[in-house]
C-alpha cells in the first residue's frame, strides 16, 4: 500500500494540466501571502474601506502572477516573453476573479471575521483565475497558416 501512494501521486502530477494547476496553486500561494500583506496594511493600517483595500491587493498580486505564471507555469503557451497585450489580457481575466473574491469578502464578512472571509474568498479566485488563464489568456495560438 505504501508504494501505491507514491505511483498515484507521480502518475497524477506527470499530467500536464494537474502539474499547471499544482504550478499555478504554488505560484498563487505566494502571491496570496503578498495580496493578504498587502490588504490587512491598507485595511488596518491605512484604514481603507473592504473594497478599495482588496482591489489594491489584488492589483499588487495579478502582476507578480502575471509574470510568475509566464515565466513557469504556462512556459510553453507564452515562451517565457512578457508582453503587454498578454499582461493585459491577464489582467482583464483577472477582473473576473476578483469579481468572485470581493463579492466572497464582502459576502462572508458578515458572518465571520474578516480575514476568515478573506481566505475564503481567495479559494473562489482561484477557480475562476486558473480557468481564465488556461482557457483564455494562455491558450496555444494557433499559427496563421494552420488556421
Amino acid at each position: 500500500m505504501k508504494l501505491l501512494l507514491p505511483q498515484f501521486i507521480e502518475n497524477r502530477l506527470s499530467h500536464p494540466m494537474v502539474a499547471k494547476m499544482v504550478s499555478f496553486g504554488i505560484i498563487g500561494l505566494g502571491n496570496t501571502v503578498i495580496d493578504l500583506a498587502i490588504f490587512s496594511f491598507a485595511y488596518k493600517v491605512l484604514g481603507l474601506p473592504l473594497v478599495p483595500a482588496n482591489v489594491l491587493a489584488w492589483l499588487v498580486a495579478v502582476s507578480g502572477s502575471y509574470v510568475m505564471n509566464t515565466m513557469i507555469t504556462f512556459r510553453a503557451e507564452s515562451g517565457r516573453v512578457l508582453r503587454r497585450k498578454d499582461y493585459v489580457s491577464f489582467v482583464a481575466s483577472g477582473i473576473l476573479g476578483v469579481i468572485a473574491t470581493t463579492t466572497t469578502l464582502v459576502v462572508l464578512s458578515n458572518f465571520m471575521p474578516v480575514i476568515g472571509a478573506k481566505l475564503v474568498s481567495i479559494l473562489a479566485g482561484f477557480v475562476v483565475n486558473f480557468a481564465m488563464s488556461h482557457f483564455v489568456v494562455f491558450r496555444r495560438k494557433v499559427p496563421l497558416d494552420q488556421a
